[in-house]
């Protein structure tokens, strides 16, 4: 059976927004149409993905299936088709990954600046599956936090910084000055496998709540500051290594430059995001 694509998006798009007309909205489609669509590709794949009411849409065990099988396809896709929109044109591109709270802006000016007929783009790379944009083409670097998934990748460390908890500003441990992990004891951690977030404005919106609290990155605390929260110094907390990341097969002159100015960039003791 052939995958539509088209229809993915679809179902893509209603997965992420939960409601039909907000997806259809935002496909510049109207909404039956998109039922349809969502219908013909249940059908073409013998199962249900979604099960609807008057007010939400939710998905079904096979649906999730499919919205997390469509993230990494999707973008896979759209990636083989911009490099293929490039060698047409002639156009020589580079594109960076970078985790939440980390700032590659200098090295790339420093990066343009020597390569002015090379275009630079960015791409974030998801908390929990940080390298993913290098193994599906998005991205020939990534300016990442460990740990991730190394494996068949090249490795150059750039520092490390140390983590804050993160905590609603009427939380009673708010108004001290520092913490230690044996202050954290008996507090519900947002930061386990089984309390994953999808993104850190949901994690801070869960904490803000008063659902928990989080460990996260200084960058991370400086770069989504919101008055609600506070950020405490944990002083026994390991430190959270920062670094860049290619594929370890990878020898282009462009990538060796890169990775040459960004190492040299991102390593000066000037950036306060990585110490």
């Amino acid at each position: 059976m052939d995958l539509d694509l088209r229809k993915l998006r679809y179902f893509a798009t209603v997965a992420e927004h939960r409601h039909f007309g907000r997806a259809a909205e935002h496909l510049y489609i109207t909404q039956p149409v998109l039922s349809r669509q969502i219908r013909s590709l249940e059908q073409e794949l013998g199962c249900t993905l979604l099960t609807r009411s008057t007010r939400s849409v939710e998905l079904t065990a096979a649906g999730k299936q499919l919205y997390e099988e469509a993230q990494q396809i999707l973008p896979s896709v759209t990636a083989a088709v911009r490099r293929v929109h490039d060698i047409d044109q002639g156009v020589q591109r580079l594109v960076v990954a970078f985790s939440p709270g980390l700032h590659v802006s200098d090295a790339i000016r420093a990066f343009a600046s020597r390569h002015p007929d090379v275009e630079t783009d960015v791409v974030p790379a998801r908390w929990w599956e940080q390298d993913r944009p290098l193994r599906d083409g998005r991205a020939q670097v990534g300016y990442l936090r460990r740990p991730f998934d190394d494996s068949g990748l090249r490795i150059i460390p750039l520092g490390s910084e140390p983590r804050v908890a993160c905590m609603p500003a009427a939380h009673p441990l708010a108004c001290r000055q520092e913490l230690t992990s044996a202050d954290l004891d008996g507090e519900r951690m947002l930061d386990v496998p089984k309390r994953r977030t999808s993104s850190l404005e949901e994690k801070f919106e869960l904490i803000a709540s008063g659902h928990g609290i989080a460990l996260i990155p200084l960058s991370v605390a400086r770069s989504y500051s919101r008055p609600d929260l506070v950020h405490l110094p944990v002083t026994d907390a390991p430190g959270i290594e920062a670094c860049l990341a290619v594929a370890a097969d990878r020898r282009e002159k462009l990538l060796r430059d890169f990775l040459e100015i960004a190492t040299a960039t991102l390593r000066t003791p000037e950036r306060p995001d990585v110490v």
